[in-house]
Formats: C-alpha cells, sequence, structure tokens
C-alpha cells in the first residue's frame, strides 16, 4: 500500500477482527447433553463444525443455541444434524426441536 492509501484507511470504517473472525476459543454456554434437550425448542444462535477427537474420520458439530432464555452449547456426531445446520447457516438464529427418529437426530 502507499502512504496516500494508508492514510485513508485511518479514516475509512475498517470492520473489527473480532466482528469476522472465528477464533477457536470455546463458545460461550453451559455445556448440555444431547438427550437433555431432544423434543425442546431451542434457539440456535452458532455453531461449529470440527474433527471428531472421538472417532477419527468423522466431524464434530459444536451447536450453541438458547433453552429457557440461558445459554447452552452441545456436541454432536450426528451427520444428519451438522448437514442441516450447514444448509441453514443463512438463517441463524433459528428456533426449532432436535428430535429422535430411529437412530439419528434431526432438526423439525
Amino acid at each position: 500500500m502507499t502512504l496516500d492509501e494508508i492514510g485513508r484507511l485511518q479514516n475509512m470504517d475498517c470492520p473489527r477482527f473480532a466482528a469476522f473472525a472465528r477464533d477457536k476459543l470455546p463458545m460461550p454456554g453451559t455445556k448440555k447433553r444431547l438427550d437433555e434437550i431432544l423434543n425442546r425448542e431451542i434457539i440456535v444462535t452458532d455453531y461449529r463444525i470440527t474433527k471428531s477427537k472421538k472417532r477419527d474420520g468423522t466431524d464434530c458439530l459444536q451447536l450453541q443455541f438458547v433453552l429457557d432464555g440461558v445459554a447452552h452449547v452441545v456436541f454432536t456426531g450426528s451427520s444428519v444434524l451438522t448437514d442441516q445446520i450447514q444448509a441453514a447457516q443463512g438463517n441463524i438464529p433459528f428456533r426449532g426441536t432436535i428430535v429422535k427418529i430411529d437412530r439419528y437426530y434431526s432438526f423439525s
């Protein structure tokens, strides 16, 4: 960048790093088990997909949500929930209920 361009940067509205960066810090919220929130409406506020620490070659979905006005997080290896949350990416936050159908979990 030239000095003129750098000088103009000081007068521009530049986004703050925290506004767009996704860091490795844990999501705020109390940890819940998936079975504790089944069939209850939650407000999904954020998510993160990482490599599973328990099963090699699989993903782990970390889901942040609000239940009864309190922020929580849940971890799951459910590929159905992972696919659904990625499809809903542009619609977060949203209300939903996680249900168990046979041996898998799904948003409804």
